[in-house]
């Protein structure tokens, strides 16, 4: 019945509706306000604006932060400190290393993240980081280089947890094609979707992105509200991009870094070195012991070398027919005093007993 009631009440369609207000023409232009007057605008002008918070979250980038097995306490000290740092991440278990890394892709789509941060270690000592857009790219591969973290640094800086961070990015960015690349991937990454429901309303603190030593180097300050100088907080590390690839870990390579030097080959670099002081330590150690083996060269005597020689005025020899008085020494004349008082003290002592 209810419906039917619904169509009785349409039946002349949308063109039957009456026009709202009463006594009102629907053709009729609306007129227009009068002008408000001088104050009105004036308290506008110094009116304060309502909560930031009360906006809408249109912007829904998440990003998954995990890791792989094999990664030593900083590692995962550091993975810890981006997730507090980022309200806008996800976490997820590790993933084993004989798993291929197209897998991610298949786990951001079950976590609902369109981003991906995901530390790769290797032989225990190597850490590499994948920043991607998944599904579709691209992504890029960056070598983990001089990590601090929160715990470990102890910096006086602080800011609020959840806060939106500002991003500050080297001028350098912009120069080349491949590092304009990377700041887009960053910026969609860690700046942190306004209105997100785990985020607060408030900018205290700059994630800094410089370029030096072909490397970029992150750290994260404080912005102080009194004088807006920066107090470091951390974590703080170091990026070396090896190859930028045009999927999502994977596909054609876009850009390869020319000046990048895997840790196999410094390592190996370094051996060189060493071996090579220690070849050259028992090579001038050889060259000692043949030169000491060899036989000296005599060397004829010269029959000037004695020209400008002067002989020496020869002494008279003096011949002592009497033995020598032997020197007494202090120290024994004072013991023959001694000697001598204490044997006229004994007599003295031996008289009075006889008395």
């Amino acid at each position: 019945m209810a419906a039917v009631k619904r169509k009785q009440r349409g039946v002349g369609g949308p063109e039957a509706k009456r026009p709202k207000g009463k006594g009102k023409k629907a053709g009729a232009p609306a007129k227009l306000p009068p002008p408000a007057p001088k104050k009105a605008e004036e308290e506008e002008e110094y009116r304060i604006p309502g909560p930031v918070s009360k906006g809408k979250w249109k912007n829904k980038e998440r990003v998954l932060i995990f890791s792989s097995r094999g990664i030593n306490f900083r590692t995962r000290h550091l993975m810890q400190d981006l997730r507090t740092l980022m309200p806008h991440s996800k976490a997820d278990n590790k993933m084993d290393r004989k798993d291929k890394l197209f897998v991610i892709n298949e786990v951001c789509e079950i976590k609902n993240c369109n981003k991906c941060i995901y530390f790769e270690a290797k032989k225990k000592q190597d850490l590499y980081m994948w920043l991607s857009n998944s599904p579709q790219g691209p992504s890029a591969k960056f070598l983990v280089q001089n990590i601090h973290t929160l715990a470990e640094l102890k910096m006086t800086g602080n800011c609020l947890r959840g806060s939106r961070p500002l991003l500050s990015f080297d001028p350098t960015f912009d120069e080349s094609p491949h590092y304009s690349l990377i700041k887009e991937l960053l910026i969609q990454i860690f700046c942190t979707p306004q209105y997100h429901p785990k985020s607060q309303p408030f900018v205290d603190h700059v994630f800094t992105f410089t370029i030096m030593d072909n490397r970029i180097w992150f750290r994260n300050y404080q912005i102080i509200e009194e004088d807006a100088a920066l107090v470091e907080i951390g974590p703080r590390f170091v990026l070396n991009l090896i190859k930028i690839f045009q999927g999502s870990f994977g596909g054609p390579t876009l850009y390869e870094n020319p000046h990048y030097q895997s840790p196999n080959m410094h390592r190996r670099i370094v051996r060189m070195a060493t071996a090579a002081k220690y070849r050259e330590k028992q090579q001038v150690k050889d060259v000692q012991r043949l030169k000491k083996k060899e036989d000296r060269t005599v060397i004829a005597e010269d029959p000037t070398d004695d020209v400008f020689k002067t002989p020496a005025e020869e002494k008279p020899v003096e011949i002592l027919f009497v033995k020598p008085e032997p020197k007494v020494s202090l120290k024994t004349r004072k013991k023959k005093i001694y000697k001598r008082q204490r044997k006229m003290k004994q007599k003295a002592l031996k008289t009075k007993k006889a008395e």
